[in-house]
């Protein structure tokens, strides 16, 4: 008696292994994959280049109500003017080494007015660019914190390639709105202030940065806090005329 047939079992096949590379040129495949991900996430949103323009027209709007930058009691006997670029290192120099003993001395006391006015001197790349972030940092009611980041931080921005990220770094830092900061740097609209305020100082003689106009008289370069008070006790005690 035959007996009965029995289905045949194929054994499963052992797996081919993959070629010898195979899983490294994947592994290669998608560091790639997330590099340029990541090459384009950058490009979308990487801060927009931001360009002041130096020769603009000025109408009387653009001034109207603007001295400067003032810190300071309206009642101060003595006004100091400070011409200056953001990008100056002796302007830097006055602003962290001197700055601070002034207003703790002078300008707190209430003895003097402070009043600071852009003077971005040509070569000086980002000079203007810093004067016109400044102004959009007024616009918010912050500018002299920004003023001041922007000195405490003049030797990064000043040798960087592009200065716009940096500086809408430290808008952050300060507390401002950054959407709005952005709108006011790509409006360029403080352009004209700028101009206005370098016009100033070139009718008055200013020729460098840091320039000081204290009592008619300007003083170039940068002045110790015990000169500046000096001069300023001095043009205080002057009868008034």
């Amino acid at each position: 008696m035959a007996s009965p047939s029995r289905v045949a079992t194929k054994k499963p096949s052992a797996k081919t292994p993959p070629p010898a590379g195979a899983g490294r040129f994947y592994l290669l495949l998608g560091g790639a994959a997330v590099i340029g991900i990541g090459i384009l996430a950058y490009l979308i949103f990487r801060p927009k280049e931001v360009s002041i323009p130096a020769d603009v027209s000025i109408l009387a709007s653009d001034t109207a109500g603007f001295r400067g930058y003032v810190m300071g009691s309206d009642s101060a006997k003595v006004e100091i003017s400070e011409y200056a670029d953001f990008q100056c290192p002796a302007c830097g120099s006055f602003e962290i080494l001197q700055f601070d003993v002034v207003k703790r001395q002078l300008i707190d006391s209430g003895l003097v007015r402070w009043r600071y006015r852009d003077f971005p001197l040509p070569q000086h790349k980002y000079s203007r660019l810093a004067a016109h972030a400044a102004a959009c940092a007024d616009d918010q009611g912050k500018y002299w914190p920004y003023h001041r980041a922007l000195y405490d931080n003049q030797g990064n921005w000043s040798f960087a390639g592009s200065a716009t990220g940096l500086f809408r770094t430290y808008a952050g830092q300060v507390g401002l709105d950054v959407a709005k900061y952005d709108a006011c740097m790509t409006s360029a609209k403080y352009a004209p202030r700028i101009k206005a305020s370098m016009d100033e100082g070139t009718k008055l003689g200013v020729a460098s940065t840091p320039t000081f106009l204290i009592a008619g008289r300007l003083y170039r370069g940068v002045l110790s806090s015990d000169t500046v008070a000096a001069i300023a006790r001095a043009a205080a005690a002057q009868p008034t005329q």
